[in-house]
């Protein structure tokens, strides 16, 4: 062959290869199949995903190559053959095919063929390409083996007789989600795919195994046997319970959701999807869900028009205007009910309304602010710097971007009050006390490090110390020349930031701290969502409370006068404005339950009824057309008093209980690492406290009795709980505790 490259004026890193007759110009060491399928060349495949490392191991893709004139001596497999210069490829000629079929014909030895019953059917790999490459009649006539199904937990169902070994769902656990918690057992004929433990799933990202399963092995359980994907409608919409807004489309039947797919988007979430995001739809159901507008008569409620309760909603607006209002609302509201509220707060001539609901320092008046670094580039950083943050289950999929930070190369530190767990390499670990954190951060050694990024997260943001903390990551970020990425506490925190639902009077804790008359609550369940519940609670339980929730739970009912029912996000149509700034769209996919309504239409009805300026328009077009980001400018809050005596709290959020729809996803309740209500303590600190001990703590706030766990990864001079549970909230606000037998 000839060393001149057949195309001189290609760029250094090309070569010129030729596809069925058709030149191509691609890049040197990339494969056949990225090549065709790069250029609309269709090749089959099963094992292959173009997020994946390598395997080669179905050989469905087998195609026939000519290199200088010489034919290869056997068809090869596009997806592990690199490309050279000069190279013909054959994907359709009668030695390509020949092959393929006869690889389909082996694949379907063993598959039970069991397609009517299969819930993956009608969007099955397998049964697509068997339409094309298989044959009309089966020569096998060997008794199909048979291979017993483990239980891989609450989120998926496997029915591994069906498995054809194409190992993409072994390396989505390993490669993907880093937790190596799928193998094959055996050998030959008697391959298995399994956990070898037979314990269920934990990461934090195991629905994309049910994604890239070419058969009907792994599906989802929560979804299986409910419709055909014929019968499914598909609608996009987002994540909403961290504030990376993952791209997804939300699948309905007749209004229902009944499952949730990942949506395409590089910069964002890629091809993947949390088991948060996937799997949160399940709560839109729940028992307690608000569909009729209630108000309360004595100690009760009793059901009401629309007309009633809003008419009563603005009785009280109206009684309750200036100062003696607070506005509360919840950092995943969207973006035009968020712009509506800042409407109705300035109209009623009060400053205090607020989003930062869960944040207990903002003596800085710190805001949410766009990541410094794309969340798209973390994974070309070179050193990663998490301060205060469990950041794999506080982002899942920024969690994946970092290790991929790491396999890359990336050296990752950590300043945190626990030793949590991550799928990468630690660099620079400091496990320190919450009190600690601002001044240890300054001891850490990037080495001359050139593209730095700094992740701050909720540990540090809705902590005691939070101002101390950013102050500390904002100047470190400046002296290593950094980017700074503080975690927005919230999905949509940033873009009601911009929108003015800040307060220029009293933020959200001293509103609490210092009761109003009068409260509007929006999307909150108040016996959780706070940062200071029992503040909250007493606070809100002597004054009139508009409550708009998707939930009639007994916290709301304890505390509100008039409850009326809105939307979730996937039943409308909505704005979030995500971690880097984006703004993204969502469409409705549920129908919305009995009279509940947009947020948006009851918030326009309640500003025509108080005959506000700024709710002129008539629909969802008109509103959007009067958005406008604003100036920041918001009010200082006071300073968290530091209690004299005990351990110091650190408070994480638990995976499963961030909000009031994940904390009633069953599902998702009965995962692994939904741990429940629990103290963590360091070994140094128990002082004779034993593993499953019950132990009563004690703070300023209020008093707690929960079960411990002594665990050297949590700092000396520290307990560590969960928050979202009813049984830590009563500790949640306190800077210490004291501990003591129950």
């Amino acid at each position: 062959m000839s060393a001149q490259p057949v195309n001189p004026n290609l760029p250094p890193d090309h070569v010129t290869i030729f596809v069925d007759g058709k030149e191509l110009a691609v890049p040197k060491g990339s494969m056949i199949i990225q090549a065709t399928d790069k250029a609309g060349i269709p090749v089959p495949r099963f094992c292959y995903h173009e997020k994946l490392p390598i395997a080669a191991n179905c050989r469905m893709c087998l195609v026939d190559t000519e290199v200088g004139g010489r034919a290869a001596p056997k068809p090869s497999p596009a997806c592990a053959t690199p490309v050279m210069d000069g190279m013909k490829v054959f994907t359709r000629n009668d030695k390509a095919l020949k092959a393929q079929r006869n690889v389909m014909e082996f694949l379907l030895i063993n598959h039970p063929l069991d397609c009517p019953v299969c819930d993956q059917g009608g969007e099955c790999e397998l049964q697509d390409l068997s339409l094309g490459y298989g044959r009309s009649v089966n020569r096998f006539v060997e008794r199909k083996r048979s291979v017993a199904d483990e239980d891989l937990g609450p989120l998926v169902a496997s029915e591994m007789t069906r498995c054809i070994h194409c190992t993409r769902c072994i390396r989505v656990t390993a490669e993907i989600a880093g937790t190596y918690e799928l193998g094959g057992m055996y050998r030959g004929e008697d391959l298995q795919i399994g956990t070898y433990d037979g314990k269920p799933l934990t990461t934090e990202l195991s629905g994309n195994v049910i994604d890239v399963c070419p058969v009907g092995a792994l599906t989802n359980k929560v979804y299986r046997f409910k419709a055909r994907p014929w019968e499914l409608t598909a609608r996009p919409s987002l994540g909403y319970h961290d504030a990376l807004g993952s791209n997804l489309f939300h699948h309905s039947r007749r209004g229902e959701v009944l499952r949730s797919v990942p949506r395409d988007n590089e910069a964002v979430n890629e091809c993947w999807l949390s088991d948060r995001d996937r799997y949160a739809h399940e709560g839109l159901y729940a028992e307690d869900r608000a569909s009729v507008p209630l108000i309360r008569d004595g100690d009760s409620f009793r059901e009401a028009s629309l007309e009633e309760a809003l008419d009563m909603a603005a009785k009280i607006l109206s009684e309750h205007r200036g100062d003696s209002l607070g506005v509360l609302v919840h950092p995943a509201t969207s973006n035009e009910e968020g712009a509506l509220l800042a409407r109705l707060a300035d109209g009623l001539g009060s400053g205090n309304i607020d989003h930062r609901i869960s944040q207990l320092d903002l003596s800085d008046g710190a805001v949410a602010e766009v990541f410094g670094m794309p969340v798209a580039e973390i994974e070309k950083a070179d050193t990663i710097v998490i301060v205060g943050s469990n950041i794999r289950h506080e982002v899942p999929l920024l969690h994946q971007r970092i290790r991929k930070a790491f396999k890359k190369g990336a050296k990752i530190h950590v300043v945190n009050p626990v030793d949590f767990e991550f799928t990468f390499t630690i660099t620079g670990k400091h496990i320190v006390a919450p009190s600690q954190i601002a001044a240890e951060l300054a001891k850490v050694q990037l080495d001359g490090a050139a593209n730095v990024a700094v992740i701050v997260g909720a540990v540090a943001e809705n902590g005691p110390h939070a101002a101390q903390i950013r102050k500390a990551a904002a100047e470190f970020a400046a002296a290593n020349n950094a980017k700074l990425c503080r975690v927005p506490q919230g999905a949509n925190a940033l873009g009601l930031t911009r929108l003015g639902v800040l307060p220029t009077a009293r933020d959200a804790q001293t509103m609490l701290a210092q009761p109003r008359s009068a409260y509007v609550l929006y999307g909150i369940e108040p016996g959780l969502d706070f940062a200071n519940q029992q503040a909250a609670m007493k606070a809100l339980s002597g004054a009139k409370v508009i409550a708009f929730s998707q939930f009639a739970c007994q916290s709301t009912r304890d505390v509100a006068d008039v409850i009326l029912p809105i939307g979730a996000l996937p039943e409308i149509e909505a704005t979030l404005t995500n971690l880097d700034g984006v703004e993204q769209q969502t469409a409705a996919a549920g129908k919305l339950p009995g009279a509940a309504h947009s947020g948006w239409r009851f918030l326009r009805a309640l500003g025509g009824e108080l005959k506000l300026a700024g709710f002129e328009f008539t629909d969802l077009a008109g509103l959007r057309a009067g958005l406008k980001s604003k100036p920041v400018q918001v009010a200082k809050g006071s300073a968290v008093t530091a209690s004299n005596s005990g351990l110091e709290l650190a408070v994480s959020q638990a995976i499963y209980r961030v909000d009031s729809i994940i904390r009633r996803c069953a599902a998702l309740q009965a995962h692994p690492l939904t741990v429940g209500p629990r103290a963590v303590l360091n070994p140094a600190d128990a002082n004779g406290i034993t593993d499953g001990s019950m132990v009563k703590f004690s703070t300023a706030a209020g008093n707690a009795t929960l079960q411990v766990s002594v665990d050297a990864k949590v700092a000396a001079g520290t307990v560590w709980i969960e928050s979202g549970y009813g049984a830590t909230a009563p500790l949640v606000a306190a800077t210490k505790v004291e501990v003591a037998r129950a």
